[in-house]
């Protein structure tokens, strides 16, 4: 099987179930099926074959599921871009990929036009203004065949591409297979009991891989229904579990630990909720009891990687919950804990953690040597510390690599020193993280000035907000003389 064939499975058993819901908009499954089919058909007459890059800069909207599928259905490769990505950023993006066709928003679409002269490749520009309103997009699912014919597609064909920032300051594509989607497309059935019954709140932006896995791939491979938002608040969020009867939210600690201290939390009923799953980023243990006191719902935790579709480990409903854990590997990926040398260590030592199993990508894009760096013997070096306990729960103890974990956003330090060190006053400049009760950790800049020139905080934000996409950017900038070697 492929996802495409997944989705069209789906179909078959549930075609009047709600896939989606978004604002005021609904789709069954049926009707999701006919838009997938019908942007298909587009994009093969634009020329787009099998293997060829589709890029997706879209939030969380009924226009990105269709796309997805419909890329995926036709054996192209969905490249999924963060929607904040600036016009720098986008260039090497959508260069590095060889994407053929971007698909974006209406008000993204000058970003493009800023630098597609340098893109030969990518020719193709598909812009929507919502379902509902004309757009090149909406004129491409009511003028083309709602029937598609599928290639055939193997479970190994590239399926997704997404990149995740490199220690050398360069984006790396992570290359996932359908093989690799599909393993992890039924832990929402086999990890928490989930059913066609249940409706999961997707805040998580789709083009991060935890939310395309937990809050997109996962509801649709049983029949469930997402609900989507790409803007919210508190109120917001509340107000829309108890409208439209959520049952699971999987997002970053951020939003949990915002619940928790929302003064208006106890205005609203959220009792179809029945579980939360936090990733993305470190939550202090304590939360995680306080979080069930206040709402009467379990809250786990799970611990993942891009380059592995992302999900390696989960707390399970049906196991007990280790404060401090990130739980147990999902079915299907092996889990170890290894020295410098990579020799396994017994249980309770702390070393870097490492994944084996159906999970795991391909490799980086036209990268054989960071591929190789990162997967040795079919196992994934994670540059994550942490220890096994004697029942095989894994508890995360610190970071082998330079990085920077900021409300479920990977920053790798070198690429934000890269682009202040592009700003014509900053002689050298170091990322460091610092601590963060609701963001997990924040970005912090120390900078040193060229001899005879000064600048400051105000002129090297508005620099990077020229670069970089607004989680890179760092929160505090201090200018200092020379920088610790």
């Amino acid at each position: 099987m492929n996802l495409g064939r997944m989705l069209e499975e789906s179909c078959r058993q549930y075609p009047d179930h709600v896939a989606v819901i978004y604002e005021n908009l609904k789709l069954t499954y049926t009707e999701l099926n006919r838009d997938v089919n019908a942007l298909g058909n587009h994009l093969k007459s634009l020329g787009i074959q099998k293997g060829d890059k589709v890029a997706l800069m879209l939030p969380n909207c009924p226009e990105f599921v269709i796309s997805y599928f419909a890329i995926l259905k036709i054996g192209a490769v969905v490249v999924t871009l963060n929607a904040m990505s600036t016009a720098y950023e986008l260039h090497y993006l959508l260069g590095n990929s060889d994407a053929k066709a971007l698909i974006t928003t209406v008000s993204l679409e000058k970003r493009f036009e800023e630098i597609k002269a340098d893109l030969p490749l990518c020719r193709h520009l598909i812009a929507t203004g919502g379902l509902q309103n004309n757009s090149p997009f909406r004129e491409a699912l009511t003028k083309n065949s709602a029937d598609l014919d599928i290639p055939v597609i193997g479970e190994e064909d590239p399926a997704v591409m997404i990149y995740t920032s490199g220690l050398t300051g360069k984006p790396l594509g992570a290359v996932l297979t359908h093989h690799n989607l599909l393993s992890q497309s039924t832990l929402l059935k086999s990890e928490v009991d989930g059913t066609d019954k249940d409706r999961c709140l997707a805040v998580i932006p789709f083009f991060h891989s935890f939310g395309a896995c937990a809050n997109m791939v996962n509801p649709l491979r049983i029949g469930a229904s997402m609900v989507l938002m790409d803007r919210f608040t508190l109120d917001s969020i509340f107000s829309t579990i108890e409208k439209e009867k959520v049952t699971y939210v999987a997002a970053v600690p951020r939003l949990f630990l915002g619940m928790i201290f929302h003064d208006k939390a106890d205005s609203y009923n959220i009792r179809s909720l029945r579980f939360g799953m936090t990733g993305g980023s470190a939550m202090a243990p304590e939360f995680f009891p306080l979080f069930r006191e206040k709402f009467g719902v379990i809250l786990t935790e799970g611990y993942g990687l891009t380059e592995a579709s992302p999900i390696c480990t989960v707390g399970r409903l049906d196991m007990p919950l280790k404060p401090g854990s990130i739980g147990v590997p999902v079915p299907g990926a092996q889990a170890r804990v290894v020295d410098d040398s990579g020799c396994e260590l017994p249980r309770g030592e702390v070393g870097e953690l490492i994944f084996k199993g159906e999970n795991v990508m391909k490799g980086y894009y036209k990268d054989e040597v960071m591929t190789a760096q990162v997967i040795k013997d079919g196992w994934l070096y994670t540059g994550d510390l942490a220890r096994i306990d004697g029942d095989g729960y894994i508890f995360l103890t610190g970071r082998k690599k330079r990085m920077v974990i900021t409300s479920g956003f990977n920053v790798y330090p070198r690429e934000v020193e890269i682009v202040l060190e592009m700003h014509p006053a900053v002689k050298k400049a170091l990322i460091v993280s610092k601590p963060d009760l609701m963001r997990g950790e924040i970005v912090k800049a120390f900078i040193v000035s060229k001899p005879g020139m000064s600048t400051d905080e105000k002129a090297i934000m508005k620099h990077c907000r020229t670069y970089l996409s607004s989680y890179k950017i760092p929160r505090e900038i201090e200018f200092v003389e020379k920088l610790e070697e």
